[in-house]
């Protein structure tokens, strides 16, 4: 049995910002595609998943954790504002760490990095959601920190409902 040292599965992970037109793209979109399968939801060709990465909108950004050229993890997050006391901060949308790549400690490594981003950029917190079924995601976001807000729901307007109240006259 090699030690940690040994394992290259547990060096270290290199965490950075995504630019738009990134030589990670590709295996960024192929991290894409696994997650897709993971939450059995349709995935878009890789082409389409690299055009949607590179027109992101503004203020849509993505950490990436690379180790040993492939794309092991991502978080993607946008800034938010306002938030309470007129403050702005960040709400993470995704937070996916690639199956080979679980319990190596890269999901708190990136939360780390999100979290030191926010206190740079003097935003005074970070908000997400969580799938309410999956319990070992809830004890990790607990166990870094995070408080769920039981007074809090979330909505989603989209398809449909979204197409009809667009087309609502003012």
């Amino acid at each position: 049995m090699s030690n940690s040292q040994d394992d290259p599965n547990r060096a270290a992970a290199r965490i950075r910002l995504l630019q738009k037109h990134d030589a990670a793209l590709p295996r960024l979109a192929a991290l894409m595609e696994e997650m897709q399968a993971h939450y059995e939801v349709p995935c878009p060709e890789r082409a389409e998943i690299i055009a949607g990465l590179q027109a992101r909108p503004q203020g849509a950004e993505i950490l990436v954790a690379e180790q040993q050229e492939n794309v092991i993890a991502i978080c993607a997050f946008s800034a938010i504002y306002p938030g309470p006391g007129l403050k702005p901060g960040l709400f993470l949308k995704e937070l996916y760490v690639g199956r080979m790549s679980r319990g190596l400690g890269v999901g708190r490594a990136l939360m780390r990095a999100l979290a030191a981003l926010a206190g740079r950029q003097g935003l005074s917190r970070i908000d997400w959601t969580a799938d309410a079924q999956d319990d070992r995601l809830l004890a990790f976001y607990d166990e870094i920190g995070g408080v769920a807000k039981p007074e809090k729901l979330f909505y989603r307007l989209d398809g449909e409902a979204l197409a009809r109240l667009a087309g609502e006259a003012p």
